[in-house]
């Protein structure tokens, strides 16, 4: 085994072996938490270890038609670099380059390890620091690293495996059979007979994306789930562009957007009925028809499941031309020319994307130990949705489910510097959080979605109350991560 060369480490790091803080992960939330211990800690020496060959995270692996983000730029970019991009919803390669030329310009580049895959993490509190094992490409010998700090900035699902359910008659198909989490980089659609399976974020991307060249494309949905369409360019903030600074004027867009999607959601969950209401007519509008709008009327109440975004309207459009269509019904069984449905509905194709969803992970799939005992997420209960009970000197990344996940990972990484700072200014060596026993468990995530609920053994648990619930609620975070008091009586230091 070797020792991750001292040229990792950043920020003056000494020739001293253990190193403040290992960063997993150079997506967008580990080039965030480097920029920001740049900012606040500047005493902490850090390296950032990545699986793959390139930064980017997500927005590296997904490679599909139309990938794009989810939530506006403004709140999705990073809270120290102005979004200048005229598109508010941005495709993945303008995302990509974003989050690369972040780390460019602030030196964070040269101290990230690519093809290093953490595996192991085994924490001593004898020596109060950790040892971690990472797996190198095209290298058998593995690199072991000693750092006080783990910071996990590796999102919450595989990126070895999507969710792909056992379709009867699967392997009959005689077309080309695709996972939007790999796609193949050669795939021809053009003027074939597509079918996606789904009906989340993926699939209402690649639906009218696809379209564009496909014969016809027909997204399959077992159920249907609520679709909003926003401008894909927000003028406001254009409009402010041309008179203020740009700094000034993304954080004034930013905290617009912020206040615009807490006010929807909080009436989304009070009134659930009329946003319901409003949501299906605006559907109906946008497709010209009643009938078609049911697909997009479920069962469920608004942000039960996350709301799809779809901007500028570009599915309803490419159904109201013809170009795709959405079918509500469950297979029966697989053919070699396409789908037969529980209907009787026969769906011919060339080419099917089982838009299935993902596979959820903790942890980025690490083995971890404390003092020699494995320790298991899902018997823990988050702190504050950034710590976990039982487990020292580590910060978890997790983004909100009802708005952008930059704007959690900006308080996570702001409340990481805090604790490092208090702990270096008063001598501390570990901290960790201790579950109070008469704090009841409740779910990680209220969220009803299939991802979610396949998950729910490997997540841990959130608290009944503060300091131990999981808040989807920005403005209140704001308070209780980046100035509640660090040493609150649930955070242990020694």
């Amino acid at each position: 085994m070797s020792v991750l060369p001292q040229t990792a480490m950043s920020n003056g790091a000494s020739d001293h072996p253990i190193i403040d803080v290992l960063i997993v992960g150079a997506g967008l939330s580990g080039i965030g938490a480097a920029k920001h211990l740049q900012m606040h800690s500047s005493q902490s020496s850090w390296c950032i270890l990545e699986s793959r060959d390139a930064i980017g995270g997500t927005w590296d692996l997904f490679r599909y038609p139309g990938i794009r983000s989810d939530s506006d730029m403004y709140t999705l970019g990073y809270s120290f670099k102005p979004w200048i991009d005229h598109k508010a919803i941005a495709d993945g390669s303008t995302i990509r380059q974003y989050i690369q030329k972040t780390a460019d310009e602030n030196g964070i580049t040269p101290h990230i390890r690519h093809g290093h895959s953490v595996t192991h993490a085994s924490w001593s509190s004898s020596e109060a620091c950790w040892t971690l094992t990472a797996n190198q490409k095209n290298n058998d010998q593995p690199v072991v690293l000693k750092a006080r700090f783990l910071y996990l900035c590796c999102g919450y699902y595989s990126y070895k495996n999507g969710y792909q359910p056992n379709f009867p008659g699967q392997a009959s198909f005689k077309g080309d059979w695709v996972h939007p989490q790999f796609w193949p980089e050669k795939l021809n659609y053009e003027q074939k007979k597509v079918v996606v399976i789904g009906s989340g974020a993926t699939a209402v991307t690649l639906v009218p994306e696809m379209a564009k060249k496909a014969a016809h494309v027909t997204m399959l949905q077992r159920s249907p789930t609520y679709v909003i369409s926003l401008p894909a360019e927000d003028g406001f903030s254009l409009t402010l562009q041309k008179f203020l600074p740009s700094k000034l004027a993304y954080q004034i867009t930013r905290a617009k957007n912020v206040i615009l999607g807490m006010l929807s959601y909080q009436l989304a969950r009070s009134q659930p009925e009329f946003v319901k209401r409003y949501l299906v007519k605006i559907a109906a509008k946008q497709l010209r028809s009643d009938e078609q709008a049911q697909h997009f009327s479920p069962d469920y109440k608004p942000w039960d499941q996350r709301l799809c975004l779809i901007p500028d309207g570009d599915l309803f459009k490419q159904i109201r031309r013809g170009h795709a269509s959405v079918v509500t019904d469950t297979i029966q069984t697989v053919t070699e020319k396409g789908l037969q449905l529980s209907s009787g509905q026969f769906l011919e194709a060339d080419i099917i994307v089982s838009a299935t969803g993902l596979s959820l992970n903790m942890l980025g799939d690490i083995q971890v130990t404390v003092d020699g005992q494995a320790f298991k997420p899902s018997q823990a209960m988050a702190y504050r949705g950034m710590c976990l009970s039982g487990l020292p000197n580590a910060i978890m990344t997790f983004g909100y489910t009802n708005a952008s996940w930059t704007l959690k990972a900006d308080l996570t990484a702001v409340y990481a510097c805090r604790l490092l700072n208090y702990m270096r200014q008063h001598g501390y060596r570990k901290v960790v959080p201790v579950r109070d026993a008469s704090v009841a468990e409740q779910d990680y995530l209220s969220f009803t979605s299939g991802y979610v609920q396949r998950a729910s053994s490997i997540l841990p648990k959130q608290g009944s109350r503060a300091p131990w619930q999981v808040n989807q609620n920005y403005i209140k975070d704001i308070f209780l991560i980046k100035y509640a008091r660090l040493n609150d009586g649930i955070m242990q230091f020694s």
